[in-house]
């Protein structure tokens, strides 16, 4: 039966997480330089077209569409074919089908625009796009599948993942961690200056982020209830410790604590929270933004030591803070929090941590793999994935857009 408060309640959900995406834009575009300004922006904003178009033909139905082997949807629902107003005969039978497709497709829209933050300034446009559509269709959509859908292999085996710590965070950083390898450093790293050009715009856009947030965690409770309360209140708490861990080991190891430290913070404590978030305590939800605060500033000092140019740190806050939050899940979880979830192992469930720790290896494998693969053929196939060195120099603002961020 369809219930105004859950239906009005998922609409403004996906309302939010679809905000996230310009967010992210402008989280993204305050750490480049003034020259690929725009060039960061559009990254993400061009998937809004390209991933709804997608997700309206094929996409959904891949991903929620009646199972094949468990291991993706048929195309039942090609271009929303008997997608209506009438409740889904799988999922969240108290909100329309079509309100549910819509929602999701916010986190597919959103996914592989979170990729884009390893890349930056220098990737060519045409090639980014056909990558996204493609990795979207091979990864993404299989992914959801096993997960959230009805009959996924790896839901059958009992492995939980509230709003997106596998399908969203692991997914996208593992494929951050292959674009990187492929497209290598960029033009003068470590010889010359890759200060974030504009530290305001990338506060702006953490906050942006933060307040969507409680749309992506608290909407994918499915229902205005209480199990969405819980999601929101682990959401902000994880994301207030995550700043403040992050600021306290930044002050101790550099002597003074940054607004760029306290972004990264918060965005690490949201990302790690998210796969748990309906099924922790609150307490817990504070634990985890500590942990993650902690581990992801350690990831991305290492990063910056090696020399690893993942440009705005996908791989140390989104792909690791997937990971542990995964792994926490399998630790804090709890049936008095959410009947519909599991005990982990602290409520002495072992056997869960074992499955939420195989999901990781699952799906962080296959994600690399294929990501992997497809920048390789694509590079080859388009004649190159990077721009030229001299349009690298210029900036992707002139040299792909013909504009220019700042007039000045």
């Amino acid at each position: 039966m369809i219930s105004g408060a859950d239906t009005a309640f998922i609409l403004v959900s996906a309302a939010l997480v679809l905000l996230m995406t310009p967010g992210l834009a402008i989280f993204y575009a305050g750490m480049v330089r003034g020259k690929n300004v725009l060039a960061t922006i559009l990254q993400s904003f061009i998937m809004i077209t390209v991933i709804s178009l997608e997700w309206v033909y094929i996409g959904y139905s891949m991903s929620f569409g009646p199972d094949i082997g468990g291991f993706i949807g048929d195309l039942s629902y090609f271009s929303l074919n008997r997608v209506t107003s009438a409740p889904s005969e799988f999922y969240a039978t108290t909100i329309p089908q079509n309100v549910f497709m819509i929602y999701q497709c916010m986190f597919a829209i959103i996914t592989p625009a979170l990729i884009t933050g390893a890349f930056a300034e220098r990737m060519r446009f045409g090639p980014f796009l056909v990558f996204s559509l493609v990795w979207t269709i091979l990864v993404y959509n299989p992914v959801c599948h096993w997960i959230w859908g009805n009959g996924g292999w790896l839901a059958a085996k009992g492995v939980l993942d509230f709003a997106g710590g596998l399908v969203v965070h692991l997914t996208s950083g593992m494929a951050a961690l292959a674009s990187v390898i492929v497209l290598g450093p960029r033009k003068g790293l470590g010889r010359e200056s890759f200060m974030p050009h504009s530290l305001p715009m990338t506060l702006l856009g953490t906050g942006i982020l933060w307040f969507g947030w409680f749309g992506f965690n608290g909407g994918s409770a499915l229902a205005a209830n209480g199990i969405a309360g819980t999601a929101f209140i682990s959401t902000h708490l994880a994301g207030m410790s995550g700043m403040g861990m992050w600021l306290i080991v930044e002050w101790l190891h550099h002597k003074k604590p940054t607004t760029l430290g306290a972004a990264s913070g918060a965005i690490a404590g949201l990302a790690t929270v998210t796969p748990g978030a309906g099924f922790i305590t609150p307490n817990s939800a504070i634990l985890i933004g500590i942990i993650a605060g902690l581990c992801c500033y350690m990831a991305v000092n290492i990063k910056n030591k090696i020399g690893f140019d993942d440009s705005l740190d996908v791989v140390g806050i989104h792909g690791l803070g997937g990971i542990i939050g995964t792994l926490c899940l399998g630790l804090f979880a709890s049936k008095n929090v959410n009947p519909a979830g599991a005990d982990g192992l602290f409520a002495g469930n072992p056997s869960f941590f074992s499955t939420q720790l195989f999901a990781i290896a699952v799906v962080g494998s296959y994600a690399f793999i294929v990501s992997f693969l497809l920048l390789k053929i694509i590079d080859i196939i388009s004649g190159g994935l990077r721009v030229t060195r001299e349009n690298e120099v210029l900036g992707l603002d002139q040299s792909a857009h013909s504009e220019t961020a700042y007039n000045m």
